[in-house]
């Protein structure tokens, strides 16, 4: 729901609301929060709640150490594994300097403008989120193992699949937050599961990628487990994507989305340090399902993007290459700007790669550009990317 300042107001004391998790990410993407009482909630609307920047990845030094937290009224949500009685709420932030300017890192903020641009261009890019995650025993201290809660295989059910009852009560959860899952499942690797988002808006959407994964850390802990969002815990086993669903909201729906398809491919090699943040996010390329090469095809997942089949009125595309390590904000962000790209200089979509790449002869192979093979050569593509330098403060591209 979208409430109003006054709404948030009201119905902190008509629900017997006693706290109030002011709540934003890093620059990486990992959430943050600050706990308040009812009484300070006018204070927090009108002039913002103060945090220690220098404490925050990417955020600053001692020097200018002062953020103000600004809680968006529309992203009021009640936390339902939390006490009926004296009830905990959360509301995303947006985070400003005292001036009152917007912190050039807030990377939420660095979506929402990304947002607007496409919107001046006429353009409504929408996406939906596939994430995948393990799920693992704890030991008799609690402390996260290395130890699939099951050995189940793809889309197998109970008892092999032990985490059925796990996902029922996360997806329940999320539907009291008002976010729509579409679909779970157990993935390919051992205590591996998948569950995914029906399509949004960008800022719904990272808001929603967020969300969900607290929501599977605090569920998986309440059943004596721990969830793991890594690209690959387990080597040798399937590794852990994060794929976008990418799809544009217009009359000519198929020829711009071509056209932002191209525009992604042309960038992405400058753009994946930001969809892969860490060293293991490139163990998983090249296997299991996750992509190797910069490639496109209908139906295909051997390929970078792939065009699933619907029907033409919900057409999109799937980016496969993200993991969940990636903050959400940013890649949205990115890739919104790859595709305007893309559709301004009108760039024509590939010819499609309509074989399987993980099967393919090497000679085959060698006709294709490939994503970057390390975090150091991502590193390096995105440090030299002027598409980079446009879009990104200095800042984030530090931190990164």
């Amino acid at each position: 729901m979208n409430y109003s300042v006054d709404e948030v107001i009201q119905y902190i004391e008509e629900e017997d609301v006693k706290f109030i998790r002011l709540s934003f990410c890093d620059v990486l993407g990992h959430q943050k929060n600050i706990a308040i009482m009812p009484r300070v909630m006018r204070k927090a609307f009108e002039f913002g709640i103060a945090i220690d920047a220098s404490a925050i990845t990417g955020f600053g030094s001692e020097v200018h150490s002062d953020l103000l937290l600004h809680p968006d009224p529309s992203t009021l949500c009640c936390l339902p594994w939390r006490p009926d009685t004296g009830r905990v709420v959360r509301m995303f932030c947006t985070i400003a300097r005292p001036d009152g300017t917007v912190f050039e890192s807030d990377t939420r903020s660095l979506l929402i403008k990304a947002a607007e641009e496409a919107e001046k261009a006429g353009v409504s890019i929408e996406f939906g989120s596939e994430l995948e995650f393990y799920l693992f025993e704890t030991d008799e201290k609690g402390n996260p193992t290395k130890i699939p809660y099951d050995n189940a295989g793809y889309m197998d059910i109970a008892p092999e699949d032990k985490g059925e009852n796990v996902r029922r009560e996360i997806c329940l959860t999320l539907d009291q937050m008002d976010i729509e899952p579409e679909s779970s499942h157990h993935e390919e690797g051992p205590g591996q599961n998948e569950i995914d988002f029906m399509y949004s808006s960008a800022l719904s959407a990272a808001d929603n990628a967020i969300t969900f994964q607290s929501v599977v850390r605090a569920i998986a802990a309440r059943n004596g487990l721990t969830a793991d969002f890594s690209p690959k815990p387990i080597k040798g086993k399937p590794g852990s994507g994060f794929h976008i669903n990418i799809s544009v909201n217009h009359k000519s729906r198929r020829e711009l989305l071509n056209h932002i398809i191209a525009g992604i491919m042309d960038k992405i090699r400058e753009i994946t340090l930001f969809l892969n943040p860490v060293e293991a996010s490139y163990e998983r390329f090249g296997s299991n399902k996750a992509p190797k090469y910069i490639t496109w095809s209908e139906e295909n997942r051997s390929q970078l993007i792939r065009i699933p089949a619907t029907p033409e009125d919900a057409v999109r595309a799937e980016l496969r290459s993200p993991d969940p390590m990636a903050n959400p904000y940013v890649a949205f962000t990115l890739l919104i700007y790859a595709g305007l790209y893309g559709i301004k200089e009108a760039l024509p979509l590939p010819n499609s790669t309509d074989i399987n790449l993980f099967t393919a002869p090497e000679e085959e192979l060698k006709k294709f550009s490939r994503l970057p093979g390390t975090l150091a050569e991502a590193r390096e593509i995105a440090r030299n990317s002027s598409f980079v330098r446009e879009h990104l403060p200095e800042g984030v591209i530090n931190a990164y």
